[in-house]
């Protein structure tokens, strides 16, 4: 296959929005989230049917030990759900909300396991008259499953440790990702436990929906994390075609493959890539396309954050690379009106190039960045502006010199309150053009934002 490696944008043309008339903004984060609670109550109707009365301090603590135990056992496959890939969840609530959603609720859990354990063990030693340490010595060694829930404890904790945020500052993401992949192992090891002494699962509907639940989310997560990728790595069998310089400390990959088009990519996601060379292949690090899908080649912008970054740009042509995607919502499918700004810095501007060829209506795009050979694009830029008759704009310089980036807003965009917002950038720079926006009157709906952070 003869691949163009000498990129240029196409015309815009007069883009199409979807046939089907798309779900107002955050429907289906609203209805995920619904869904979610209403599981949590129905957990929590199980304690409720199963309990008679609650009479001094042990049965209290048991009882709040149940009530933490049932909702971390049903928080598991939910936080595992969320990070499955399911295609309907990551087009309709989008991969960095997601992964928000993620966090969140992994400290949730992880909060929840540890008071169950203290509660737990506590109300039986006041129960039997011993010591909390003799009676949890006990229970791990002679109820049974026991000791798989022990180490399953272990790894939980130890997963909540090295997430949070002063530990994960000091990990790489690779080792912080493998080391994340002990919760599966987690979860697995918890769930004979739940059946074996959960009071509140006994024989009967609770524990054909709970067992459900868990087979059901374990055939998910093993269908969209292993077998779709690995199917479409056969199917599609993309390469390195190209490296290509765009700045400092920043180049384009473009990659070709076979059937690119069933690949159904668009404008504003992104996928996650593995380089199958030694140093990379046990990554799999995301990646914005930084131009509109083309039928013979994909195109993606990376900028040099640390050693997986520096080893892309030296990739050679013919490398074989494996494709998760694509995924995301920062898409045109959240376009309502029709006034867009496009506001993006670093290496943020990648998805904001690709939807800035395609969105319809009038796009006006406003790059920040620190000097004028940090920014990105900028003959492509033109060249799409004209031939769409958009707008492009630069805010160079420090914090200290630009000023307020509300200010620079107002006066690069007239009438900025009645425009939809594409924002993507770090995260100080999200926060700050977010409060920035907000001021000048845009709606909190009508700010899609992608994070580069999670």
């Amino acid at each position: 296959m003869t691949v163009p490696l000498t990129h240029r944008a196409r015309p815009a043309g007069p883009a199409r929005r979807p046939a089907r008339r798309p779900l107002p903004p955050g429907t289906t984060a609203l209805v995920v989230r619904s869904v979610i609670a209403a599981g949590a109550v129905a957990v929590l109707a199980l304690w409720w049917q199963d309990t008679e009365r609650i009479a001094g301090p042990a049965q209290w603590l048991t009882g709040a030990g149940r009530i933490t135990g049932l909702l971390a056992g049903y928080a598991a496959p939910v936080l595992l759900l969320l990070m499955a890939r399911l295609p309907f969840l990551e087009r309709g609530v989008g991969a960095d909300r997601l992964a928000r959603w993620h966090a969140w609720g992994g400290r949730y859990l992880v909060g929840l396991v540890a008071v169950h354990v203290l509660t737990v063990v506590w109300g039986y030693a006041l129960t039997d008259g011993r010591g909390p340490i003799g009676e949890g010595v006990d229970i791990v060694l002679h109820w049974p499953e026991m000791l798989k829930a022990g180490l399953a404890t272990l790894l939980m904790l130890g997963t909540g440790l090295v997430s949070a945020r002063a530990a994960r500052r000091r990990l790489s993401h690779e080792t912080w990702y493998y080391l994340h992949l002990g919760t599966y192992l987690a979860v697995a090891l918890g769930f004979g436990h739940q059946l074996a002494t959960g009071a509140d699962l006994g024989p009967g509907p609770a524990r054909l929906a709970w067992t459900a639940l868990y087979l059901g989310t374990a055939l998910l997560v093993g269908w969209y994390r292993l077998a779709v990728p690995w199917l479409r790595d056969r199917r599609h069998r993309l390469t390195v075609a190209e490296v290509r310089p765009e700045g400092p400390g920043v180049v384009s990959v473009f990659l070709t493959g076979r059937r690119l088009p069933e690949l159904r990519a668009e404008p504003g996601q992104f996928f996650r890539l593995q380089f199958q060379t030694r140093a990379l292949r046990w990554a799999a690090n995301p990646y914005s396309l930084s131009a509109p899908a083309h039928p013979q080649f994909l195109r993606f912008t990376v900028k040099d954050l640390g050693a997986h970054s520096a080893a892309v740009a030296a990739l050679r042509p013919g490398t074989k690379v494996r494709a998760e995607g694509p995924y995301g919502a920062f898409t045109a499918r959240r376009h309502r009106t029709r006034k867009v700004l496009l506001l993006g810095a670093g290496v943020g501007i990648t998805p904001l190039r690709a939807l800035f060829e395609t969105l319809p209506g009038e796009v006006t795009l406003v790059q920040r960045a620190r000097t004028a050979d940090d920014v990105l694009f900028r003959a492509e830029l033109a060249q799409v502006a004209a031939r769409r008759g958009a707008r492009v704009h630069e805010v160079l310089g420090s914090r200290a010199q630009t000023g307020d980036l509300g200010t620079a807003l107002a006066r690069l965009v007239p009438d900025l309150a009645r425009h939809e917002v594409y924002l993507c950038g770090p995260a100080r720079f999200s926060e700050d053009a977010v409060r920035a926006l907000r001021a000048a009157g845009v709606r909190r709906g009508r700010i899609h934002h992608e994070s580069f952070e999670l």
